[in-house]
């Protein structure tokens, strides 16, 4: 069986997905969404229940259609769900669902795409896979002997089930920000990360952390070096839950323990703390496993790039795994950029004419 033929498969149909969708439709490439999950929604269907973005609806929205404001100033988890969901509708994108994408293998002069629903053979293929499915770990000494539960954010949904019990909250970024706030009102949380949390201020939110990306861009563009802005681009932005935190205390945080006992953690001073649960806030590794047999991953769990063009194979393109496939790229605003350029790039590729 050869498959199903078509120009372009895009594996994945989260944001990064959709935004390259929208502009590969523009350019009149024939193309189909083969995504793993069950409904629309990419990656957003497996937040916690209480997640919210940092920016307004104007400020997270997918390229040619604007999120609809809703009547909170910081759109839910669901809101995201249902504007993606919407877009697809709004234009007709071609989504196969749930299809697993079990690899991606050479066969001639295109790739094929074995899959559980059987095989597709495509001219290109745009990885937009995300990171969700590749939850990151650190290992700890000891770590094999813990009786607890451990717990990473992806697997998160709310704080209710670990109502009275003694947790650890492992991961100084927003995600080990908003879960402390939430945990440390039903639950004993304490809050270890690597170093002290720098916080942003109060006032700054995901529209400034976008203007400062673009200024980054620009200066990058011009060939000078960027200005570093007042409290980084990478601190914990104060959404409400976490400004209440601080304000009742609660959002101070240790240094990391030295290693697991069975029942809890041994640290540093030698002293010892029984704990039920450790939720780990520790980040996820590009989701690539369907092209892990094409010898293209990096030690760093990368592939190089041209932009998002892959240099050992020129058929293959990635969007939307973060900085290494373009700035802001795994934002819902920041992966339009990304998208444009490679369905412009890809539409030269196919035609022989740039676009």
């Amino acid at each position: 069986m050869t498959g199903r033929e078509v120009d372009v498969a895009i594996i994945g149909g989260g944001q990064a997905g959709l935004a390259t969708a929208y502009y590969l439709r523009r350019a009149g490439i024939d193309f189909v969404i083969l995504d793993g999950e069950a409904a629309p929604g990419g990656a957003w269907r497996h937040g916690w229940d209480s997640l919210r973005l940092f920016s307004p609806a104007a400020y997270s929205s997918l390229p040619g259609w604007p999120m609809p404001p809703g009547g909170d100033d910081y759109p839910s988890r669901g809101a995201v769900i249902d504007y993606l969901t919407r877009y697809e509708q709004r234009y007709a994108l071609p989504v196969e669902r749930p299809v697993q994408v079990q690899a991606v293998i050479y066969d001639g002069d295109r790739l094929r795409i074995e899959t559980d629903k059987g095989p597709w053979r495509a001219r290109g293929v745009v990885m937009a896979t995300g990171t969700w499915r590749h939850p990151h770990v650190p290992h700890y000494p000891g770590q094999e002997l813990f009786e607890g539960q451990q717990l990473h954010s992806a697997h998160y949904s709310g704080p209710d089930r670990f109502a009275g019990q003694r947790l650890l909250v492992v991961g100084g970024g927003n995600s080990g920000a908003q879960l402390q706030a939430e945990l440390s009102l039903v639950a004993d949380a304490t809050w270890v990360t690597e170093r002290p949390p720098v916080f942003l201020p109060d006032d700054v939110d995901g529209r400034v952390l976008f203007q400062r990306a673009t200024a980054r861009i620009k200066a990058f563009q011009e060939g000078r070096a960027p200005d570093a802005p007042p409290g980084g681009l990478g601190d914990i932005v104060m959404v409400a839950p976490v400004k209440a935190a601080r304000d009742r205390g609660n959002l101070g945080s240790v240094r990391p323990f030295a290693r697991f006992t069975r029942t809890g953690v041994l640290w540093t001073d030698g002293t010892e703390t029984d704990i039920d649960t450790i939720i780990w806030c520790t980040g996820f590794r590009p989701a690539l496993d369907p092209v892990a047999g094409l010898d293209l991953i990096e030690p760093d769990g990368t592939v190089a790039l041209d932009s998002t063009r892959c240099r050992r194979n020129p058929k293959l393109w990635f969007v939307g795994y973060g900085t290494w496939t373009g700035p802001g790229s795994a934002t819902l605003i920041g992966v339009g950029r990304s998208a444009r350029d490679t369905a412009s790039e890809i539409a030269a590729v196919l035609t022989g004419f740039p676009t």
